[in-house]
């Protein structure tokens, strides 16, 4: 195990993040054996690796097919998994502390939106109730049970429920927040308007249920039919334990123990420098004991504000190099 997990959250400066980085690289690179695997095949030297951009980010398939992990997995391990279709393999991330978890979107959220005994907290998240292993409804759980107030909880199928809990919310002018997927908000918002005291969070998720909408053509469309302002957004993954948000302004920030680089399309070993669109490259030091450097197939520029803006997804293809690894296996 790594031994300075408390320290993670604690970052009070970037050349603490780098040493953490580079500390967990150490652990990782000796103990994650899917992760050491990947950068004997790039062919790299772990004793060269002094910078954050130097560091090889580990292509995010290998969670679909392998245990990515570096603590032995036990009976106490939680098993996330990834929402497919039929046609798909879920991806599976083993935590092997959920209490790492907990802390990471427990001080996340408080980093972002303050205590959620603030809030009413409202989960509209239907095909993620229906199955076993999603990491979003475990967060979305703890947050409702942090909440405590009588009308926070998750709703399925009951949205006539969920409209008289808005409309009573809307008349005491509660502080309320209200999480949910995108298809199943874009329903809500035909139905309903909401007012000032309601923060709308989407966390992603067509999933072949309805035309996939670029995040400003999403926004709009829930903006004008909610009748508010702003359109909040969470980016976080399975295979992640850790989440950045958007305030409304569709500009990703996130905690300090989380950090995005953008690597070059055609060279996806190379980190862009510039403000251009690539692939997303995402440290997470709260994935300790799995591996906190993962290259995703979103793709995003870091604006100049130094914030991450969400582009799109790459195609079905595979990132290069992933069919040598199986092979090696």
């Amino acid at each position: 195990m790594f031994n300075n997990e408390e320290e993670i959250f604690n970052i009070a400066s970037q050349s603490r993040f780098l040493e953490l980085c580079l500390s967990i690289f150490n652990f990782q690179v000796t103990n994650n054996l899917v992760y050491v695997q990947w950068v004997k095949l790039l062919g790299l030297n772990p004793a060269n690796v002094k910078t954050i951009e130097q560091i090889p980010f580990l292509p995010i398939e290998f969670f679909k097919t392998h245990q990515v992990v570096a603590s032995p997995i036990s009976q106490n391990t939680i098993q996330f998994t990834s929402s497919s279709t039929t046609s798909q393999i879920p991806a599976t991330h083993f935590v092997n502390d959920i209490l790492i978890y907990e802390k990471s979107f427990l001080q996340g959220f408080k980093l972002f939106y303050g205590k959620p005994s603030d809030y009413c907290v409202l989960a509209l998240l239907p095909n993620y109730l229906k199955r076993k292993g999603s990491s979003l409804v475990y967060m979305c759980d703890r947050l409702i049970k942090e909440s405590t107030h009588p009308f926070s909880g998750f709703f399925l199928d009951n949205i006539h429920e969920l409209i008289l809990k808005i409309l009573e919310l809307k008349q005491t002018k509660q502080k309320t927040i209200l999480i949910g997927v995108s298809y199943a908000l874009i329903d809500l918002c035909d139905k309903i308007e909401l007012s000032e005291n309601f923060i709308v969070m989407e966390t992603g998720g067509m999933k072949g249920t309805r035309r996939e909408m670029l995040k400003s053509e999403l926004h709009t469309y829930l903006k004008n039919g909610f009748k508010i302002n702003n359109i909040h957004s969470e980016y976080g993954m399975t295979e992640l334990l850790s989440q950045a948000y958007s305030l409304g302004n569709e500009e990703f920030s996130s905690p300090p123990w989380m950090k995005f680089l953008i690597r070059e399309i055609e060279d996806p070993l190379k980190i862009r420098t510039d403000h251009k669109t690539g692939g997303i490259n995402v440290i997470d030091l709260a994935n300790v004991n799995s591996c906190s450097f993962i290259a995703t197939k979103d793709l995003g520029k870091i604006n100049s504000n130094g914030k991450l803006e969400l582009m799109g997804r790459y195609d079905n293809s595979d990132v290069r190099g992933c069919n040598l690894m199986f092979g090696n296996f």
